[in-house]
């Protein structure tokens, strides 16, 4: 990575309320978040969260928390971040998801692109919203100014209605020959279009998970890089560690994974807050007839569901603590071995969240609870769904879990 150069914040506008605090963020989006509850099924039916809430969202701030300060954002960081994406998917997972994987690639782009990037990427000052996928797909030919040319569609860009950029991956042939490589691009909103191809999977249904199609888009050769996002190395530092500071050095791969164990967290959130709903105001279906807040079995469920989830939310919390402190001691110590043992940590979230739900939760709301439409309902579609994602059943279920231990034992 070349290193790259300050140069004076002045320069770019400063962000809407300078004086902002981690925690007035925070408290933003908890007080948002029961909001979001009854615009659930208008969400699903649009496949996205609203205007009315996007506006929200702009004026709180939330498309600016990884934006780096020089290009007004804010700045805070990754566990502000991920306190924001936890509490909006309590709320509504379609609108947490789309919320996250919008606006957490502005951490990646401004830890692994240059300077004079960046400076073009960021400096209207504005939010920042950049769906990305990991998937190569497309094809990409050089331009005679150096840029490339590219065509192609990704699917499952979520976060693109509102999306300013897109960060997508394809492949390359080496100039000297040999197989085709990864390139990853960032293309501004005016070189792709947003199909409307997206609603029809069993959940996440208003989650914005459109796909982009590139019809002969430019791109300047500064706005590519020679890899994949998942394999970046950063321990010889990065453009943004020397521009921004240590949290633009972290590891890509685990703050990645730390999304996954952020979302599942707040969607097993949701639906324990729902249960509880059902334990206030439902009575049991066998005598003795009481409120299910009165009776041994429900409570049991309950207490178990409520374990397992505050379980997961600690472990989540620790696994940001962990990321924050390995970038603060320096680039050389985001190793692989720590990246993938926040992966483990991720690994059990997910786990013991869809376990709370998928095994307490769902099973024992009652059938009028599982309806169409009911929160209970919704939040085991979006859970459901969420664990055919191949971050989750492929790479955190078994590809990270081989690759600690060989990182571990030095094996290659």
């Amino acid at each position: 990575m070349g290193v790259a150069t300050r140069i004076p914040e002045h320069r770019f506008p400063s962000p809407p309320e300078p004086g902002l605090t981690p925690g007035e963020m925070v408290a933003r989006a908890e007080a948002i978040a029961p909001t979001l509850v009854g615009l659930q099924a208008g969400t699903e039916e649009r496949t996205f969260y609203g205007e009315d809430v996007h506006d929200q969202f702009a004026r709180a701030g939330f498309y600016r928390i990884l934006v780096p300060r020089r290009y007004g954002g804010y700045e805070f960081g990754i566990d502000t971040f991920m306190r924001v994406t936890m509490a909006l998917t309590r709320g509504c997972p379609s609108t947490g998801w789309m919320y996250c994987l919008g606006a957490a690639h502005a951490l990646a782009v401004a830890s692994l692109f240059d300077e004079r990037a960046q400076d073009e990427i960021f400096g209207s000052g504005g939010d920042f919203i950049c769906p990305a996928t990991v998937v190569p797909s497309g094809t990409a030919e050089r331009t005679a100014d150096g840029g490339w040319t590219l065509n192609g569609t990704w699917g499952y860009c979520s976060g693109s209605p509102y999306a300013t950029h897109f960060v997508g991956h394809t492949l390359v042939a080496p100039e000297e020959g040999g197989p085709p490589e990864p390139m990853m691009f960032i293309a501004p909103r005016s070189e792709w279009t947003r199909l409307d191809d997206w609603g029809h999977a069993l959940g996440l249904k208003g989650s914005g998970s459109h796909s982009i199609r590139i019809e002969n888009g430019h791109i300047p050769g500064h706005f590519t890089l020679p890899m994949h996002i998942s394999q970046v190395s950063v321990t010889e530092g990065t453009p943004g560690r020397a521009l921004h500071g240590p949290q633009y050095g972290g590891g890509q791969l685990s703050f990645m994974v730390l999304e996954d164990a952020v979302l599942a967290v707040g969607m097993a959130q949701g639906a324990l807050d729902a249960y509880e709903d059902l334990m206030r105001t439902r009575t049991t279906p066998f005598p003795p007839i009481v409120l299910r807040a009165e009776d041994p079995d429900f409570q049991f469920r309950y207490g178990k569901a409520a374990g397992l989830i505050a379980t997961a939310e600690a472990a989540t919390l620790d696994a940001i603590r962990q990321w924050q402190e390995t970038c603060a001691q320096g680039p050389e110590a985001v190793t692989k071995e720590r990246e993938l043992r926040i992966a483990a940590i991720c690994s059990e979230a997910v786990g013991l969240s869809w376990r709370a739900v998928e095994g307490y939760l769902f099973p024992t709301a009652g059938s009028s609870a599982v309806r169409h439409g009911e929160r209970v309902e919704r939040v085991w579609r979006d859970m459901s769904m969420f664990a055919t994602h191949a971050g989750v059943s492929t790479f955190l279920a078994t590809i990270a879990k081989r690759e600690l231990a060989r990182a571990r034992f030095g094996v290659e």
